[in-house]
């Protein structure tokens, strides 16, 4: 999620500063944290200045995420939001990217921060996100929205030859707005933002 580290800048572009609004207290997220399997054997070790990480554990879906209901919602969110972590720490957007309507405009232009952390060799160190708050408003309506708390460690980015690529983008405590819709059995983001 290197877009939403940045400040909500694009890639390439220096980072602005971020908020520190809080999505207001409802629904706790555990139930909505996934469960992970390691991505290969060996200890895992996150990304530093001497290379990019290793063994990173994959998130794994949880079988509630997958359900059409409120605790389905919550635990999806937290799901997409590993997921999203993941792809900050090893560039892999191959499970990330069937979660999300390519008319969520949001969810493109991290698809193209994600890609440009890792073009040539790049790596980023920090960034992992975490997802204290899910206020699930279900209602009667196909779309589903939610107010998610979103935590993000520092980023630091790195060329191919282990300089320093840019500036780093400080750590992050936003509240996002998170639309979701139920479509053939599985979760789909139709739209995201920060609540202002």
């Amino acid at each position: 999620m290197v877009w939403l580290l940045t400040g909500c800048s694009t890639p390439g572009s220096a980072p602005s500063e971020t908020s520190t609004t809080t999505a207001p207290p409802a629904s706790s997220a555990s139930a909505a944290t996934p469960s992970a399997t390691p991505s290969a054997p060996g200890a895992y070790k996150p990304a530093d200045a001497h290379g990019k990480a290793q063994n990173v554990p994959v998130p794994v879906m949880p079988e509630l995420a997958k359900e059409n209901s409120e605790a389905g919602l919550e635990a999806f969110i937290g799901y997409w939001y590993a997921q999203l972590s993941y792809v900050d720490e090893t560039g892999d957007l191959s499970a990330w990217l069937p979660l999300n309507s390519p008319n969520c405009r949001l969810c493109v232009q991290l698809q193209k921060s994600g890609e440009d952390a890792y073009i040539n060799g790049r790596w980023i160190a920090g960034g992992r996100i975490t997802v204290p708050v899910v206020n699930v408003q279900w209602s009667a309506d196909d779309v589903h929205a939610s107010t998610v708390q979103v935590i993000q460690e520092r980023i630091d980015y790195y060329n191919a030859d282990g300089s320093i690529g840019r500036a780093r983008s400080e750590a992050s405590n936003d509240a996002f707005a998170f639309f979701a819709k139920h479509i053939e059995g599985a979760w789909t983001v139709v739209d995201l933002g920060v609540v202002a």
